[in-house]
């Protein structure tokens, strides 16, 4: 019965949190262009940065937090391991959603200040071709 619930446990927060990567990844380039001074590039490159450390945050922890607790014997055992070991999983990926929004909302705006003072923001806006519409 252990083995079962450890694989439910590692599949259902897995697949929650390629879930929650891909919808935060796919909803938050629109907030990450506001906040780097509408460079998409950068954009681009600093969404995918964070999902893989979201990654790899919540994958450590999922896989780590196997050892805590005690192994379920029964079936009332079992749905509380897993609401407990799922619950706290859930936590976390909040907790990490609200330090990235609070990371990139400080310093966007000082990356995006520095891009728009030196002359990389310039040279950005005059090699990129002007798009129609």
């Amino acid at each position: 019965m252990t083995t079962i619930v450890y694989a439910l446990y590692l599949a259902i927060a897995i697949a929650f949190t390629v879930w929650v990567a891909r919808t935060l990844s796919s909803n938050g380039i629109v907030f990450l262009v506001e906040c780097f001074g509408h460079d998409e590039i950068l954009a681009k490159s600093t969404n995918h940065l964070l999902v893989v450390g979201f990654y790899l945050m919540n994958l450590g922890f999922i896989f780590l937090a196997l050892q805590f607790g005690e192994p379920p014997a029964t079936v009332p055992d079992a749905i509380v391991f897993l609401s407990s070991k799922v619950g706290l999983a859930v936590v976390v990926l909040g907790a990490m959603h609200f330090f990235n929004m609070h990371a990139i909302a400080t310093f966007g705006r000082k990356v995006s200040g520095w891009l728009r003072e030196g002359h990389y923001w310039a040279e950005r806006t005059r090699a990129q071709p002007a798009t129609a519409g």
